[in-house]
C-alpha cells in the first residue's frame, strides 16, 4: 500500500524524467550521428585514397640488329613482373626456348600511345637479335616495346600503396566468393546483420574452425577506412552507426569497390599492400582478371590475418585458409567438385619471390624527386596517381652496381683499405639521359646519396677545363709550358707552393703532354697566364652552376663537386661543346594517363667546336698513352675512348670520367670521413669505370672534326721523353693563316730541340698547312 501511494506521488515524475531523459539520448543520438556522416560524407565523397606517383624506367625496345643479352633481358623481364609460363597464353608471361624468347606483353599506355598486348618470337644469334615475329598474326615486327619496369613509388605518410579498381574490374568469381567467406548478406541487410552474427558463431563451432566473421563488409570497410583497430566497445558503437550511415547514402557496388580496393593484404618492406588489385600483383605477377581458382581461394583466404597467414613464410598455414576457402566455393556452388580438387593440388606460388615495387634503386629515385620539387608540390607526388617515366637503364644501372662493389673489396683486399665506398654516374653521350645512379657501394640501401651529396675536391678532372681556357686565347697543343716550381704568395702572407704527383719538374714540355701526364706546375702556370677568371668562366659555361672562389688552387681542382655535377661538365665535352642539361625524367602523366609534363631534350651550343675538338683529341691521347692508359687493360685501345684521371690533395679522392661512342660515366671512390685512400685516380676510380664499361658493349668514340682543322705530325719524341720508339705523331691545330702563326708554331719546334729530321718534315708540313 505504501508503495502504491509513493508510485502515484513520484511515478509521473519518473515519466517525465524519463521522457526527458529519452528525449536528450535521441537528440545527442541524432547530434552524433550527424557528426559521424559529416565524417563519411567529407571522406567518402573526397579523395578516398592518396595514390601514390608511379616511377618507371625507360621502357624496352627489342628490334633486329640490336645487341642484347639474353641474361640481361630474362633478369629485365622478370623485374618487370613477367613470369616464365610455358604455356604462354597470358600477358605478362614468357618463357625461353633454345636461342628464342616467346613473350606475351601486356597493354600498356605509355602517354604517346597504348601499346596493345602482343604474343611475340624473339630470335637470337649470339648476343643479336635477329627477327621478331607477332605470332597470332605470323607477320614480322620491326619493333616491339615491353611496359617499363616499376622501380618504386612516392609513397604518402602512411606508406600505403594500392591500383584502384572500377566495379567492373572485379571478376565475379572473385566477388562471388568474397561474399560466401565474408558477407553472404551483404546485398539484403543495411550494414550490420544480427543473422549473419548469428550463423558466423555457429559455422565456426561446427567447423571447429574460424571459417567465417561476424563483421558485414561495410563494417570491415569502416574500421579501415574511418576508424582504428583499437578493440573498444565505443569502436564498435561507432562502426556500427557508421556502418548503416554508409549503406544507407551509397550503392552497395559502389562500398564493394571501396572495400576491394581499401583492404589491406600484406607487407612489402615499408610498403603496406592494400587492395585487391595490388595484392595481385605482389603476390602472383598477374593482373586481377588472370588469377586462376586456386589463387583467388588463396587472396580473400589471407584478408583474415595477411600477415599471420602470410604464404612465404607461413605455407601451411596458408595452404590450409585456402583449402577451407575452396570448401566453401564448392559448398555454395561457386565451383565443382572437379576444380576443387585442382585448385586444392596446386602449389600456393607459382614464383620464386613476390613482385617488390618499393623503391628498387633509391639513389636515382631521390634524383627524380629532386628534379620533380621543381615542377611539383610533394602532396602531388604522394597523393595523385601519377605516372613518371624515366631514363633509367635497368641493365645499366645492375653493371654499374655490381662494378663498384666488386671493385671495391679486390681494392680493399689488396691496397689493405677499410671503409672504402663510391658513386658512379652514367649518362647517354648523345642526349644527356642519366642511364645509372649508384651512390654507394651497397646499392639499393637507401642512406647517404654519394652520387648527388658527396661533394669532394675534383683534383685534375679540372685541367681539361684550364686547357680549354687556354685553346680559346690562342694557345695549340704545342705550344711549350713551363713544368718547374713556384710559390704563390698569398694575401696573408702565407705561400701556396704546388707540386707535381711524382715530385719531379719535367721542365719545357709541349701543352698536349702536359695535359696527357697532368703536370701540375706546367698547368697552374698556363692557368695563370689565361687568367683564373678564365677559367672560372670556362667551368660556368660548362655546366657548373655554383659560385667559385677565384683561388690559384682552383687550377689543380680545389673545387668540391658532386659526381652529378662533374657529369655535367663533362657531359659538354662529350657532347663536343654543346651543353645538354642532365635529365632523368622524359614526362609525367596524370591519373588518367594525360600528359602533364614532358622534359624535352634541350641543348645549347658553349663551346666553339675547333677549340673542343682540340681538347677531347688530347682526351683520347690521355687513354691513349696518358695517366689513363691502364684502360686498356679493360677495353681494346682501338676503341679510342676519352677520359682524364683526377686525384685530390693527400690521395683523400680518386675520380675518372670519360667517354665512349655512346655512354659517359664519372666514377668517384674516397671515404666518408675525409682520410687518405692512397689510391689514384687511375689505381682506384678507373678500374671500376673500365670493368663497368667493358661489360656494356659500348661503341667506339669518333670525334666530329669540325671546319677549319688541320693535322700535324710531330715527333713522339715531343710527347715522351723516353719513347724510344721512332715516328711520328698526329696532332689536331687549327688552320691559322697568319705569317705570324706560323712563326709562333716554329718557335715552339725550336724550343722543344727535336732532331734536324724531325724538325725538316715539320718544316715542310707547315709549308704545306700554310
Amino acid at each position: 500500500m505504501p508503495f502504491l501511494i509513493l508510485y502515484k506521488k513520484l511515478g509521473p515524475i519518473f515519466i517525465k524524467v524519463g521522457f526527458a531523459f529519452f528525449c536528450v539520448l535521441m537528440v545527442s543520438t541524432a547530434i552524433y550521428s550527424w557528426h559521424l556522416n559529416k565524417t563519411i560524407k567529407e571522406k567518402f565523397d573526397g579523395r578516398r585514397w592518396a595514390i601514390p606517383a608511379r616511377v618507371y624506367a625507360r621502357p624496352l625496345e627489342l628490334y633486329p640488329g640490336k645487341k642484347q643479352d639474353m641474361t640481361q633481358l630474362e633478369k629485365e623481364l622478370l623485374l618487370s613482373g613477367y613470369r616464365l609460363d610455358e604455356r604462354g597464353n597470358i600477358p605478362g608471361s614468357f618463357h625461353k626456348k633454345e636461342d628464342q624468347f616467346h613473350i606475351v606483353t601486356r597493354e600498356f599506355d605509355f602517354g604517346d600511345q597504348i601499346e596493345p598486348s602482343k604474343n611475340m618470337m624473339v630470335a637470337f644469334s649470339g648476343d643479336v637479335i635477329t627477327e621478331i615475329r607477332e605470332k597470332n598474326r605470323n607477320v614480322s615486327a620491326n619493333i616491339v616495346r615491353i611496359d617499363p619496369v616499376l622501380i618504386g613509388s612516392f609513397l604518402p605518410k602512411e606508406h600505403e600503396d594500392r591500383l584502384l579498381l572500377s566495379r567492373n574490374e572485379l571478376p565475379e568469381v572473385l566477388v562471388k566468393t568474397l561474399l560466401a567467406v565474408e558477407d553472404r548478406s551483404f546485398y539484403r541487410h543495411h550494414g550490420i546483420d544480427l543473422r549473419g552474427i548469428i550463423r558466423a558463431v555457429w559455422v565456426n563451432i561446427r567447423s571447429r574452425a574460424a571459417l567465417q566473421g561476424g563483421s558485414t563488409l561495410t563494417q570491415q570497410l569502416v574500421k579501415n577506412f574511418f576508424l582504428t583497430n583499437e578493440r573498444t566497445l565505443w569502436r564498435k558503437v561507432n562502426e556500427a552507426i557508421m556502418a548503416v550511415l554508409l549503406d544507407w547514402q551509397y550503392s552497395k557496388d559502389e562500398i564493394l569497390t571501396a572495400y576491394a580496393n581499401e583492404i589491406f593484404l600484406g607487407q612489402d618492406g615499408g610498403r603496406a599492400i592494400h587492395g585487391l588489385g595490388l595484392a595481385s600483383q605482389f603476390y602472383f605477377q598477374r593482373n586481377l582478371e588472370d588469377l586462376d581458382i586456386h589463387q583467388i581461394a588463396l587472396l580473400v583466404g589471407i584478408i583474415k590475418g595477411p600477415s599471420y597467414l602470410n604464404p612465404r613464410k607461413y605455407p601451411e598455414r596458408c595452404q590450409k585458409r585456402r583449402r577451407n576457402v575452396l570448401q566453401i566455393m564448392r559448398e555454395v556452388g561457386i565451383i565443382n567438385t572437379k576444380q576443387f580438387d585442382l585448385s586444392s593440388a596446386s602449389p600456393l606460388m607459382d614464383t620464386e619471390k613476390n613482385l617488390s615495387g618499393f623503391n628498387r634503386f633509391p639513389e636515382f629515385l631521390e634524383l627524380v624527386r629532386r628534379q620533380l620539387h621543381k615542377d611539383y608540390q610533394e602532396d602531388d607526388l604522394t597523393s595523385n596517381g601519377l605516372k613518371i617515366f624515366t631514363t633509367l637503364d635497368p641493365e645499366v644501372q645492375w653493371k654499374a652496381e655490381e662494378a663498384l662493389s666488386s671493385a671495391l673489396i679486390e681494392l680493399e683486399r689488396k691496397k689493405k683499405i677499410d671503409g672504402l665506398d663510391g658513386a658512379v654516374i652514367v649518362t647517354n653521350r648523345n642526349n644527356g639521359e642519366i642511364e645509372a645512379v649508384v651512390g654507394s657501394r651497397f646499392p639499393g640501401s637507401g642512406g647517404f646519396n654519394r652520387a648527388l651529396d658527396a661533394h669532394r675536391p675534383i683534383g685534375s678532372l679540372v685541367k681539361p677545363a684550364v686547357y680549354l681556357a687556354a685553346v680559346e686565347k690562342g694557345y695549340s697543343l704545342m705550344d711549350i709550358l713551363d713544368d718547374t716550381s713556384l710559390v704563390w704568395n698569398n694575401h696573408d702572407g702565407s705561400q701556396w707552393i704546388p707540386r707535381n704527383f711524382d715530385r719531379k719538374e719535367h721542365g719545357r714540355v709541349p701543352l698536349y703532354r702536359a695535359l696527357i701526364q697532368s703536370y701540375n706546375l706546367a698547368t697552374v702556370k698556363l692557368g695563370i697566364s689565361v687568367g683564373i677568371e678564365k677559367v672560372a668562366q670556362v667551368l660556368e659555361r660548362l655546366g657548373f652552376e655554383k659560385e667559385i672562389a677565384l683561388y690559384p688552387s682552383l687550377l689543380l681542382g680545389a673545387i668540391p663537386m658532386s659526381p652529378l655535377e662533374v657529369c655535367q661538365l663533362y657531359q659538354t665535352f662529350s657532347g663536343e661543346g654543346f651543353y645538354t642539361k642532365l635529365r632523368s625524367i622524359i614526362r609525367v602523366l596524370d591519373s588518367e594517363n594525360k600528359p602533364l609534363k614532358r622534359f624535352p631534350l634541350v641543348v645549347e651550343k658553349r663551346i666553339d667546336g675547333e677549340h673542343i675538338f682540340l681538347i677531347n683529341t688530347a682526351l683520347q691521347k690521355v687513354v691513349e698513352r696518358g695517366t689513363a692508359k691502364s684502360l686498356s687493360n679493360y677495353i681494346p685501345s682501338s676503341y679510342n675512348l676519352a677520359g682524364k684521371t683526377g686525384t685530390s690533395d693527400g690521395s683523400r679522392d680518386s675520380w675518372f670520367a670519360g667517354f665512349s661512342g655512346d655512354k659517359l660515366s664519372v666514377v668517384w671512390l674516397g671515404k666518408d670521413d675525409n682520410s687518405p685512400i692512397n689510391l689514384t685516380g687511375a689505381t682506384g676510380a678507373l678500374t671500376v669505370w673500365g670493368k663497368m664499361m667493358s661489360q656494356l658493349n659500348v661503341e667506339p668514340l669518333r670525334l666530329t672534326e669540325p671546319p677549319g682543322i688541320k693535322w700535324v705530325l710531330v715527333s713522339k719524341d715531343s710527347s715522351q721523353a723516353n719513347d724510344r720508339t721512332s715516328g711520328i705523331l698526329k696532332l689536331p691545330f687549327l688552320a691559322v693563316t697568319h705569317q705570324e702563326d706560323k712563326e709562333i708554331m716554329l718557335r715552339s719546334m725550336e724550343n722543344t730541340k727535336k732532331p734536324d729530321r724531325s724538325k725538316n718534315v715539320l718544316e715542310k708540313i707547315l709549308k704545306w698547312l700554310f
